[in-house]
């Protein structure tokens, strides 16, 4: 049986469309912003305060949209499995590492849908379940991801 840890997690986008990713001090794979609620604290309240710490954005968790809970493999923990409760920060927004991110990347949603050539240092969470996700969202047709608004 895995380990489990539970995290918090936000997507984020510049004025470009582009979702913002991170990679922490000392790992080598890229994922979102979050990590584990301390104790008492919510899951979008968790979200929240590893938002403002890990790359200076400040968003009310009453203002983070809840996009769903998923269940993938840790990026950077051997036989373990994360929980990530996934929220949307509205608006578009500037990044700068701060805290344990080491380094901040920008990735174009429409890029890699269905692309077999993403980077290879993304977090599963990402490729196996939010990537896809954004992607149908944002192809002709298919149901549109909430406009930005700030």
């Amino acid at each position: 049986m895995k380990d489990r840890i539970v995290v918090s997690a936000v997507c984020v986008f510049d004025d470009a469309g582009r979702l913002l990713t991170v990679r922490k001090r000392g790992t080598g794979m890229f994922m979102h912003p979050g990590g584990k609620p301390e104790p008492g604290e919510t899951a979008v309240e968790a979200a929240a305060r590893e938002l403002t710490e890990e790359v200076g954005i400040v968003v009310p968790p009453q203002e983070l949209e809840l996009m769903g809970v998923w269940i993938a493999d840790a990026a950077n923990e051997a036989a373990t499995d994360i929980e990530a409760t996934v929220f949307i920060a509205p608006g578009t927004w500037t990044a700068s590492p701060a805290a344990e991110i080491a380094e901040i990347r920008w990735l174009h949603i429409l890029e890699t849908a269905g692309d077999v050539s993403l980077p290879r240092d993304l977090a599963p969470l990402l490729t196996d379940h939010i990537l896809p996700l954004l992607a149908a969202r944002a192809m002709p047709g298919a149901a549109q991801a909430p406009p930005p608004r700030r």
